[in-house]
Protein backbone atom coordinates (compact mmCIF):
# COMPACT_ATOMS: atom_id res chain seq x y z
CA UNK A 1 0.00 0.00 0.00
CA UNK A 2 1.34 3.42 -0.94
CA UNK A 3 2.24 5.87 1.79
CA UNK A 4 0.25 9.09 2.29
CA UNK A 5 2.85 11.24 0.49
CA UNK A 6 2.68 9.08 -2.62
CA UNK A 7 -1.12 9.19 -2.58
CA UNK A 8 -1.10 12.97 -2.26
CA UNK A 9 1.41 13.25 -5.11
CA UNK A 10 -0.74 11.03 -7.33
CA UNK A 11 -3.84 13.06 -6.45
CA UNK A 12 -2.07 16.35 -7.25
CA UNK A 13 -0.81 14.92 -10.55
CA UNK A 14 -4.34 13.85 -11.47
CA UNK A 15 -5.80 17.28 -10.70
CA UNK A 16 -2.99 19.03 -12.57
CA UNK A 17 -3.47 16.78 -15.59
CA UNK A 18 -7.23 17.24 -15.88
CA UNK A 19 -6.99 21.00 -15.38
CA UNK A 20 -3.81 21.90 -17.26
CA UNK A 21 -2.89 18.97 -19.47
CA UNK A 22 -3.45 18.73 -23.19
CA UNK A 23 -7.11 18.55 -24.08
CA UNK A 24 -9.85 19.55 -26.48
CA UNK A 25 -11.88 21.56 -23.96
CA UNK A 26 -10.36 24.89 -23.00
CA UNK A 27 -8.48 25.22 -19.72
CA UNK A 28 -11.15 27.71 -18.62
CA UNK A 29 -13.99 25.28 -19.36
CA UNK A 30 -12.19 22.47 -17.55
CA UNK A 31 -11.62 24.70 -14.50
CA UNK A 32 -15.30 25.65 -14.46
CA UNK A 33 -16.39 22.02 -14.75
CA UNK A 34 -13.95 21.08 -11.98
CA UNK A 35 -15.42 23.82 -9.75
CA UNK A 36 -18.97 22.88 -10.72
CA UNK A 37 -19.89 26.45 -11.57
CA UNK A 38 -19.69 29.07 -14.28
CA UNK A 39 -20.58 26.92 -17.29
CA UNK A 40 -23.21 28.11 -19.73
CA UNK A 41 -26.43 26.31 -20.49
CA UNK A 42 -26.91 23.46 -21.31
CA UNK A 43 -23.46 22.41 -20.02
CA UNK A 44 -24.25 23.71 -16.54
CA UNK A 45 -27.28 21.42 -16.23
CA UNK A 46 -25.44 18.40 -17.62
CA UNK A 47 -22.39 18.84 -15.39
CA UNK A 48 -24.52 19.65 -12.35
CA UNK A 49 -26.57 16.51 -12.86
CA UNK A 50 -23.48 14.39 -13.51
CA UNK A 51 -22.17 15.19 -10.04
CA UNK A 52 -25.41 15.52 -8.05
CA UNK A 53 -27.78 13.05 -9.73
CA UNK A 54 -25.83 10.90 -12.19
CA UNK A 55 -28.55 8.27 -12.50
CA UNK A 56 -30.89 10.93 -13.87
CA UNK A 57 -28.61 11.98 -16.73
CA UNK A 58 -30.08 10.98 -20.07
CA UNK A 59 -28.95 10.80 -23.66
CA UNK A 60 -31.08 13.93 -24.21
CA UNK A 61 -28.82 15.84 -21.79
CA UNK A 62 -25.78 14.94 -23.89
CA UNK A 63 -27.65 15.68 -27.12
CA UNK A 64 -28.53 19.17 -25.85
CA UNK A 65 -24.90 19.84 -24.99
CA UNK A 66 -23.75 18.61 -28.40
CA UNK A 67 -26.43 20.70 -30.12
CA UNK A 68 -24.97 23.77 -28.41
CA UNK A 69 -21.72 23.17 -30.28
CA UNK A 70 -19.73 21.17 -27.75
CA UNK A 71 -17.98 18.18 -29.31
CA UNK A 72 -18.16 14.73 -27.79
CA UNK A 73 -14.46 14.68 -26.87
CA UNK A 74 -14.88 18.02 -25.06
CA UNK A 75 -17.91 16.66 -23.21
CA UNK A 76 -15.91 13.65 -22.08
CA UNK A 77 -13.15 15.89 -20.71
CA UNK A 78 -15.63 18.17 -18.95
CA UNK A 79 -17.42 15.24 -17.33
CA UNK A 80 -14.09 13.86 -16.10
CA UNK A 81 -13.11 17.29 -14.73
CA UNK A 82 -16.47 17.60 -12.98
CA UNK A 83 -16.12 14.14 -11.44
CA UNK A 84 -12.58 14.80 -10.23
CA UNK A 85 -13.61 18.21 -8.89
CA UNK A 86 -16.60 16.78 -7.06
CA UNK A 87 -14.57 13.95 -5.56
CA UNK A 88 -11.90 16.50 -4.55
CA UNK A 89 -14.50 18.49 -2.61
CA UNK A 90 -15.76 15.34 -0.92
CA UNK A 91 -12.19 14.31 -0.09
CA UNK A 92 -11.42 17.74 1.40
CA UNK A 93 -14.62 17.65 3.45
CA UNK A 94 -13.72 14.19 4.75
CA UNK A 95 -10.23 15.31 5.74
CA UNK A 96 -11.67 18.38 7.48
CA UNK A 97 -14.12 16.20 9.41
CA UNK A 98 -11.32 13.85 10.46
CA UNK A 99 -9.16 16.77 11.57
CA UNK A 100 -12.05 18.26 13.55
CA UNK A 101 -12.79 14.93 15.19
CA UNK A 102 -9.11 14.48 16.06
CA UNK A 103 -8.83 17.96 17.57
CA UNK A 104 -12.04 17.81 19.57
CA UNK A 105 -11.94 14.19 20.46
CA UNK A 106 -14.66 11.73 19.63
CA UNK A 107 -16.95 10.78 22.34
Amino acid sequence: MADQGTKRDAYRALVDRVLHGEGRASVEQRARAFAGEGLTSPLDALIGNMTARPVQVTEADFAAAKASGVREDELFELVVCAAVGHSSRLYAAGLAALAEASEGGVG
